[in-house]
């Protein structure tokens, strides 16, 4: 834009010079019908400017009316051309085992002819910037060329690969998304889903915070839209607890140190460290994995116990000083800002992000009672929503004020300027039932579509009103000026709407990659300027009047 006003102010005179010697006089065919048409359609509304204005209040009204039922999102979803597929198991699983489920799963989904290749990780990367057990895989799905499936949408192809894998793999967990979708979302919020819900508690146990979140997961799943809905894994490992029993020590005159000698060996006691040059490695003595899981054989492992008066050495079974179990124990904790955190994961599916998490928050404060102390946190997708909604509620009106402070001062007059602005709920107007027409919710993009869209609509009114005050200032009068002016700003006005509204087309029917952005912020701008352009070269002329009439009148007197 400012390029163009640059050359508009510098090239433009110069190159007027050149090719404009000799006036045209003969008018573009198509701008002659253009007036054909519009120059009844002008002579009825400036007879019934009430009526007029009524039409184009209740058409605004009704566009505000229908916003609720567009629904919301960050930004559209864009089309990566892959599949990411997290499968969560218990966290109890073996290296070998979930490598041997990971490799069905990919016998699957290879049976589909739309996937082109299938590839596993299993648990975190060397970097360890994606902390993950070997309890969860991350699934990369490279499709074909969509012109090649036999499923309209990739939604449907989610649908019938998890069908099978359920099916085929059951008592795991599977959620998807897209490989670039998951890392962003996982390095913007903390998880890899579209909504988080966080659940902090001040008291209670591990098992008490599963439950409860247990509870709400069932209700988030009622909801339509949530899919792939599950709870943070923070329970399920398998866990030898050996309590030592000190009466018995004591009782048989042994030191509570000899006995945590045998337990340390268990899982491994450190003797020393191996040099390698620069490499350092800890030395460990553990005993072998088949006696680790047989409880009984732990139990007969041998206490050297000094012999006290006697000096003899006992050998003594650690099961009689030592009570030994096998219990669940945490998989994981997780805390943020201090306190202890369990998260509900969903993604969204079928329906926008905004009114999905509506509907699940006002249904999760109705039916979940938490404990005194606890609270909840929504997050994801949904948070970063909040937040640019955030900074549009911010933005949009600063726009807005900077157009008028524009206006106020190009025209010098508040009716003017106020005047003009009325072309900003007209082109809103458009922009919202072009959104609603093509199904497509509220965003980023479309809010950005709405911000350019303002200043090209404001841009037309300044065109065609600046000719107005020309008229008048010629001694036409009021109802005259805005008729000549109307039919003599025709062309421009429709130039300036046409050239945008085909500039904007490609953008609106683009399919390649990046185009689920580009769509909603060209479908505002086409649908806004449709209606601005009818409604300023209709209404603007018509409720003049109304912003002049007082003017005219002091200025009449002061002659």
């Amino acid at each position: 834009m400012a390029g163009s006003l640059l050359c508009a102010l510098t090239l433009m005179p110069v190159l007027a010079t050149f090719f404009l010697k000799k006036p045209i006089e003969k008018e573009p065919i198509l701008f002659r019908i253009a007036k054909k048409i519009y120059s009844p359609m002008l002579n009825a509304v400036l007879r019934r400017p009430k009526l007029t204005a009524l039409t184009a209040l209740v058409l605004f009204v009704a566009s505000l009316a229908v916003t609720p039922f567009l629904g919301a999102e960050f930004i559209p979803h864009l089309d990566e051309g892959a599949i990411a597929m997290q499968i969560w198991r218990v966290p109890s699983v073996s290296l070998e085992k979930s490598n041997e489920i990971s490799l069905k799963a990919e016998a699957v989904v290879k049976t589909f002819s739309e996937v082109k290749t299938v590839v596993s990780r299993t648990g975190r990367a060397e970097i360890a910037t994606d902390p993950m057990g070997v309890e969860i895989s991350d699934t990369y799905i490279i499709l074909n060329h969509p012109d090649t499936w036999r499923f309209d949408t990739k939604e449907e192809l989610i649908k019938a690969i998890d069908a099978k894998l359920k099916d085929a793999i059951p008592g795991v967990m599977l959620s998807y998304s897209q490989p670039i979708e998951l890392r962003v979302a996982e390095l913007i919020s903390g998880v890899r889903s579209d909504v988080a819900l966080k659940i902090f508690a001040s008291s209670g146990s591990l098992d008490d915070m599963k439950e409860e979140a247990d509870k709400i997961a069932a209700i988030v799943r009622t909801v339509p839209g949530m899919e792939e809905v599950k709870v943070e894994q923070t329970v399920g490992l398998p866990t030898m607890r050996i309590i030592l029993d000190r009466k018995a020590i004591a009782r048989l005159g042994i030191n509570v140190r000899d006995v945590l000698d045998v337990v340390e060996t268990v899982a491994g006691k450190p003797l020393g460290t191996v040099i390698e040059g620069q490499k350092r490695f800890v030395l460990q003595a553990r005993f072998d994995p088949s006696v680790r899981a047989d409880l009984e054989r732990i139990g007969d492992l041998k206490v050297t116990a000094s012999g006290g008066d006697s000096g003899q050495r006992r050998i003594i079974p650690l099961a009689q000083v030592a009570n030994i179990t096998l219990e669940t124990g945490p998989a994981q904790i997780s805390r943020e800002n201090i306190n202890r955190r369990i998260t509900v994961e969903a993604n969204v599916r079928g329906r926008d992000l905004a009114s999905a998490v509506a509907e699940a928050q006002r249904r999760v404060e109705a039916e979940a009672d938490l404990p005194a102390g606890w609270t909840m946190k929504w997050g994801g997708q949904f948070e970063n929503l909040e937040e640019a909604a955030k900074r549009l509620t911010l933005l949009v009106p600063l726009a807005l004020l900077l157009i008028f402070v524009l206006l106020y001062s190009t025209f010098g007059s508040l009716k003017l300027g106020l005047l003009i602005f009325l072309n900003v709920p007209l082109a809103l107007t458009g922009g919202i039932a072009a959104l609603l027409i093509r199904g497509y919710p509220f965003s980023i993009s479309a809010g950005v579509g709405f911000i350019a869209l303002f200043g090209i609509a404001v841009m037309n009114g300044v065109v065609l009103v600046s000719y107005i005050v020309r008229q008048r200032e010629a001694g036409k009068g009021i109802v005259d000026a805005s008729r000549e002016a109307s039919h003599t700003r025709l062309r421009p006005v429709l130039m300036t709407a046409l050239t945008d509204i085909i500039g904007f087309v490609p953008m609106a029917l683009a399919v390649s990659a990046g185009a689920e952005v580009q769509r909603p912020l060209a479908t505002v701008v086409i649908g806004g300027l449709i209606s601005s352009l009818v409604l300023t070269l209709l209404v603007l002329p018509t409720v003049y009047r109304w912003f002049a009439e007082k003017e005219v009148a002091e200025s009449e007197l002061a002659s």
